[in-house]
């Protein structure tokens, strides 16, 4: 796909995004669409994958370690064709498979169940390990929050990886610089972000998350990479393409009503547009 082509796909994901935290009346929707963008790249364009066959065992892997944002997967999911987009209005509604957090058993294309947070990017360094071991080409996709990287556990993940010379092994970092309670520097800072993956002895590219020309040249670079592990530094903006959650921490994780909603969809339809 051309970058256009992406960044209008990546729009309707936007779309499906706010519809379906709007039906459940709950949920993130401040890192679900500060990472539509980075998301929909992966499944549209990097990741050798396959909704027709979910399992492939060559299949790439992604692991959405800030699993609350489910919303930007699911919807990245539903668009890709591994199951309705109708089906994202069900969103956390009792019964329905669209769980709260990705769960690998019930999600078609989720390959790790994951919420708490800081212990996903283990679950990547263990698949990247394991296509090492087994001999097989697939590439593993971490997606980590920039407050999540607060977490000891990352730590001990990415030192572990750079020691193992982990080249099948990106760390996406979703740097929209907001958490739950405020900015990540007032809360507990991890900057410089790039210096401390540098130290473990990862290739570290800065990029604006945002931006899909510079989404593809990381990608493209991160392959490239022999040796060792890559982190890409995604700056990106909280609440991305919908004006009044644009930097906003409040919309961290609540969901819009009928008039947010309606002002959200009329927001991204003029991005289309445009």
């Amino acid at each position: 796909m051309t970058n256009s082509e992406l960044e209008k796909t990546a729009n309707e994901v936007r779309k499906s995004i706010v519809t379906a935290l709007h039906s459940a009346k709950s949920g993130h929707p401040g890192g679900s669409l500060s990472a539509a963008d980075l998301m929909t790249y992966l499944y549209f364009e990097e990741m050798n994958v396959d909704p027709k066959n979910p399992k492939m065992e060559n299949r790439d892997r992604f692991v959405l370690s800030k699993g609350h944002v489910a919303p930007a997967l699911y919807s990245v999911l539903a668009h890709k064709g591994y199951f309705p987009v109708g089906d994202l209005t069900t969103l956390r509604h009792t019964g329905s498979y669209l769980q709260g957090h990705p769960d690998m058993k019930h999600i078609p294309g989720v390959d790790m169940s994951s919420g708490s947070l800081g212990q996903g990017l283990s679950c990547a360094v263990g698949m990247a390990l394991a296509a090492k071991l087994d001999k097989k080409d697939y590439r593993v996709y971490a997606m980590c929050g920039d407050g999540e990287i607060q977490e000891g556990q990352i730590w001990e993940a990415a030192m572990w990886a750079g020691s193992r010379n982990l080249d099948n092994l990106t760390v996406i970092i979703d740097n929209n610089n907001l958490q739950i309670d405020g900015t990540i520097e007032e809360v507990c800072s991890p900057y410089p972000i790039d210096k401390k993956f540098e130290a473990f002895q990862f290739h570290v590219i800065n990029i604006d998350g945002n931006d899909m020309e510079q989404i593809r040249a990381a990608f493209d670079e991160a392959k490239s990479v022999k040796g060792m592990p890559t982190a890409i530094i995604a700056k990106t903006t909280k609440g991305k393409g919908v004006s009044f959650m644009e930097n906003q921490v409040g919309w961290h994780g609540k969901a819009p009503n009928d008039d947010e909603l309606a002002q959200a969809i009329k927001d991204l339809e003029k991005a289309g547009e445009a």
